[in-house]
């Protein structure tokens, strides 16, 4: 009698040069059940994230060798893993900067390794349906085309005319709840409890981070909005092409 293979275990790097804090968190994710690998420098994150691809990495920004937003960036030219970073810097333009070069979500310590435990299974419930407390009803067909943008809800994958368009997680989870309810002018903290739960606490802005990201790939236009709209007062929304 066959039986079904047992899934792989969700893969969690954590970067992180103070070697007592990445032990306490690696301890949690594997109790947790996660298969936890840590490093303690920057060009050793960038190594292990290529030979792990690690479904998330647990990113400090203040690494020796080189800095977590370096760090960051060089992941993103191979992998789409999610980013979380950690920061001890309270200025939150350091933390905004980190986000744009493409980190998910973001926590500033101190923190609770039980927060930050909290935030890794928020990222890995992705993709998500679209905003429960909506009143409109989210689009069901399979693709959404806009002028030359097509977003493919069921692949996840978004295109500009025949090319593909390299997403973070959360810049594509950001486009596909716009495109579910095309017609809807989303609140910031509407956008962060679809995409990063109701739970969530920390600094909305975060969402303007990932729109403007966003935008600059999709080669949009924040005046025209031809992708994304900016609804002044209220958030955003679809745009129309």
């Amino acid at each position: 009698m066959s039986t079904n293979p047992t899934p792989p275990p969700t893969r969690v790097l954590v970067i992180e040069d103070e070697t007592t804090l990445a032990g306490l968190i690696a301890a949690y994710l594997s109790r947790a059940g996660y298969a936890t690998t840590t490093v303690h420098t920057g060009p050793d994150g960038v190594q292990a994230v290529r030979e792990h691809a690690p479904d998330v990495v647990i990113l400090d920004l203040g690494l020796p060798g080189l800095d977590g937003i370096e760090v960051c960036r060089q992941i993103r030219t191979f992998s789409d893993c999610y980013v979380i970073v950690v920061t001890a810097r309270k200025d939150e333009v350091d933390t905004l900067i980190g986000l744009s070069v493409g980190a998910d979500d973001y926590v500033t310590k101190p923190f609770s390794v039980r927060e930050l435990l909290a935030r890794v299974q928020t990222v890995l419930r992705r993709p998500r349906s679209g905003p429960t407390s909506a009143s409109e009803t989210p689009s069901s067909e399979p693709i959404r085309v806009v002028g030359i943008l097509r977003v493919d809800f069921n692949g996840h994958r978004v295109h500009l005319a025949d090319t593909e368009v390299a997403l973070t997680p959360t810049e594509r989870d950001l486009l596909i709840t716009l495109a579910r309810r095309p017609t809807m002018a989303f609140t910031r903290r509407q956008l962060i409890d679809d995409i990063w739960g109701t739970d969530w606490v920390g600094d909305e802005h975060l969402v303007d981070v990932h729109v403007a990201h966003l935008r600059r790939k999709l080669g949009d236009d924040p005046d025209t909005g031809r992708y994304v709209t900016t609804v002044r007062g209220i958030g955003y929304r679809m745009g129309q092409g």
